[in-house]
């Protein structure tokens, strides 16, 4: 496992952008799949988006494909999600998680072992 730690929330408008980052405490992300998730309020935690630390490759949801950014900075230790366009419906608790990259699902969330404490993000209308 790995501790994570996010950061980057706020509240903001519709149309809006924001960045997330997650960094991990005490080592690099070589080699895990990073993911983020979002919990709304009543609602399930559900899949974001991810990306594999080795390789680049990203992953969205469709309900946010087009609009975030998912990347890396192997330099800085850190993975961003760039979330512009932003709804109402983006509002929620977004949650880093981290997976070792050999893994062959990316968006269950019982697949990842360490998760951070979460940011929240706030979208008015």
């Amino acid at each position: 496992q790995v501790r994570l730690v996010e950061s980057g929330g706020g509240l903001v408008q519709a149309g809006d952008s924001l960045r997330l980052s997650c960094a991990p405490s005490g080592r690099t992300f070589s080699g895990y799949r990073m993911g983020w998730f979002r919990q709304a309020p009543g609602k399930e935690r559900e899949f974001v988006a991810a990306i594999t630390w080795r390789s680049g490759s990203p992953y969205y949801s469709d309900s946010v494909k087009g609009r975030f950014t998912i990347s890396r900075d192997i330099a800085k230790n850190t993975v961003y999600l760039q979330m512009d366009s932003l709804k109402p419906e983006d509002t929620a608790i977004y949650y880093c998680a981290a997976q070792p990259d050999f893994s062959l699902t990316y968006s269950y969330t019982n697949k990842y072992n360490s998760w951070g404490p979460g940011t929240q993000v706030t979208v008015s209308s």
